[in-house]
Protein backbone atom coordinates (compact mmCIF):
# COMPACT_ATOMS: atom_id res chain seq x y z
CA UNK A 1 0.00 0.00 0.00
CA UNK A 2 0.92 3.34 -1.07
CA UNK A 3 -0.18 6.71 1.16
CA UNK A 4 -0.61 9.97 -1.24
CA UNK A 5 -0.21 13.22 -0.13
CA UNK A 6 -0.49 16.64 -2.85
CA UNK A 7 0.73 19.47 -2.05
CA UNK A 8 1.44 23.08 -3.88
CA UNK A 9 -2.14 24.28 -5.21
CA UNK A 10 -3.02 28.07 -4.83
CA UNK A 11 -4.45 30.77 -6.75
CA UNK A 12 -2.50 32.06 -9.63
CA UNK A 13 -2.76 34.86 -12.22
CA UNK A 14 -3.20 33.33 -15.75
CA UNK A 15 0.42 33.48 -17.25
CA UNK A 16 1.68 32.19 -14.02
CA UNK A 17 3.60 28.73 -12.81
CA UNK A 18 2.53 26.88 -9.71
CA UNK A 19 4.53 23.29 -8.98
CA UNK A 20 2.44 20.46 -7.22
CA UNK A 21 3.93 17.49 -5.25
CA UNK A 22 2.87 14.74 -4.14
CA UNK A 23 4.21 12.73 -1.39
CA UNK A 24 4.32 9.11 -1.07
CA UNK A 25 4.70 6.77 2.24
CA UNK A 26 4.75 3.06 2.04
CA UNK A 27 5.80 0.42 -0.16
CA UNK A 28 9.16 1.66 -2.57
CA UNK A 29 8.14 4.22 -4.39
CA UNK A 30 10.18 3.34 -7.53
CA UNK A 31 7.46 0.13 -7.55
CA UNK A 32 4.37 2.74 -8.73
CA UNK A 33 3.80 4.28 -12.24
CA UNK A 34 2.35 7.81 -11.38
CA UNK A 35 -0.24 10.12 -12.28
CA UNK A 36 -2.01 13.45 -12.59
CA UNK A 37 -5.55 13.81 -12.66
CA UNK A 38 -7.96 16.92 -12.02
CA UNK A 39 -11.56 18.19 -11.76
CA UNK A 40 -13.40 20.91 -12.02
CA UNK A 41 -16.77 21.42 -10.62
CA UNK A 42 -19.14 19.87 -11.85
CA UNK A 43 -16.90 17.98 -14.55
CA UNK A 44 -15.57 14.03 -14.79
CA UNK A 45 -11.95 13.58 -13.70
CA UNK A 46 -9.79 13.74 -16.64
CA UNK A 47 -6.09 12.33 -16.74
CA UNK A 48 -3.43 15.40 -17.39
CA UNK A 49 0.25 13.24 -17.01
CA UNK A 50 1.47 10.59 -16.34
CA UNK A 51 4.99 8.53 -15.87
CA UNK A 52 6.10 5.08 -16.19
CA UNK A 53 8.17 3.99 -13.15
CA UNK A 54 10.95 3.92 -15.02
CA UNK A 55 10.73 7.29 -15.99
CA UNK A 56 11.60 6.25 -19.38
CA UNK A 57 7.54 6.51 -20.88
CA UNK A 58 5.79 10.04 -20.05
CA UNK A 59 2.30 10.77 -21.11
CA UNK A 60 0.34 14.03 -21.19
CA UNK A 61 -3.29 15.23 -21.89
CA UNK A 62 -3.46 17.31 -25.28
CA UNK A 63 -4.48 20.38 -23.28
CA UNK A 64 -1.66 20.72 -21.30
CA UNK A 65 1.59 19.56 -23.33
CA UNK A 66 4.09 21.96 -23.64
CA UNK A 67 2.98 24.03 -20.88
CA UNK A 68 2.69 21.04 -17.78
CA UNK A 69 5.78 18.90 -16.86
CA UNK A 70 5.88 15.87 -14.97
CA UNK A 71 8.57 14.50 -12.87
CA UNK A 72 9.56 12.19 -9.92
CA UNK A 73 12.67 11.66 -7.55
CA UNK A 74 12.84 8.59 -6.33
CA UNK A 75 14.61 9.41 -3.42
CA UNK A 76 12.35 11.71 -2.21
CA UNK A 77 9.31 9.49 -2.82
CA UNK A 78 7.84 12.38 -4.55
CA UNK A 79 5.80 13.12 -8.22
CA UNK A 80 5.75 16.55 -8.99
CA UNK A 81 3.82 18.46 -11.79
CA UNK A 82 5.42 21.94 -12.96
CA UNK A 83 2.51 23.88 -14.30
CA UNK A 84 3.48 26.84 -16.86
CA UNK A 85 1.43 29.26 -18.58
CA UNK A 86 -1.45 28.41 -16.43
CA UNK A 87 -4.76 29.33 -18.03
CA UNK A 88 -8.32 29.81 -16.59
CA UNK A 89 -9.57 26.46 -17.58
CA UNK A 90 -6.64 24.82 -15.97
CA UNK A 91 -8.68 25.64 -12.73
CA UNK A 92 -9.51 22.15 -11.07
CA UNK A 93 -8.78 19.75 -7.90
CA UNK A 94 -5.57 17.89 -8.95
CA UNK A 95 -4.81 14.24 -7.76
CA UNK A 96 -2.25 12.66 -8.13
CA UNK A 97 -2.37 8.52 -8.19
CA UNK A 98 -0.42 5.51 -8.46
CA UNK A 99 -0.26 2.06 -10.09
CA UNK A 100 1.34 -1.00 -8.63
CA UNK A 101 0.00 -3.23 -11.34
CA UNK A 102 2.48 -4.23 -13.88
CA UNK A 103 1.67 -2.71 -17.65
CA UNK A 104 1.86 0.50 -18.56
CA UNK A 105 1.27 1.70 -22.06
CA UNK A 106 -1.18 3.92 -24.10
CA UNK A 107 -4.20 1.31 -22.95
CA UNK A 108 -4.09 2.13 -19.19
CA UNK A 109 -2.13 5.30 -18.11
CA UNK A 110 -4.86 7.95 -18.50
CA UNK A 111 -7.71 5.49 -17.15
CA UNK A 112 -8.57 6.24 -13.49
CA UNK A 113 -9.74 2.62 -12.93
CA UNK A 114 -6.03 2.00 -13.70
CA UNK A 115 -5.05 3.63 -10.12
CA UNK A 116 -5.47 1.92 -7.46
CA UNK A 117 -4.17 4.60 -4.71
CA UNK A 118 -5.09 8.62 -4.79
CA UNK A 119 -4.50 11.47 -2.80
CA UNK A 120 -7.20 13.97 -1.52
CA UNK A 121 -6.47 16.85 -4.40
CA UNK A 122 -4.54 20.09 -4.13
CA UNK A 123 -7.04 23.01 -5.41
CA UNK A 124 -5.58 24.77 -8.42
CA UNK A 125 -7.38 28.40 -9.35
CA UNK A 126 -6.39 30.45 -12.48
CA UNK A 127 -7.63 34.25 -11.99
CA UNK A 128 -8.22 35.38 -15.36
Amino acid sequence: QVQLVESGGGLVQAGGSLRLSCAASGRPFSAYHMGWFRQAPGKEREFVAAMHRSGGSIYYADSVKGRFTISRDNAKNTVYLQMNSLKAEDTAAYYCAARARAGFDYSVYDRRGAYEYWGQGTQVTVSS
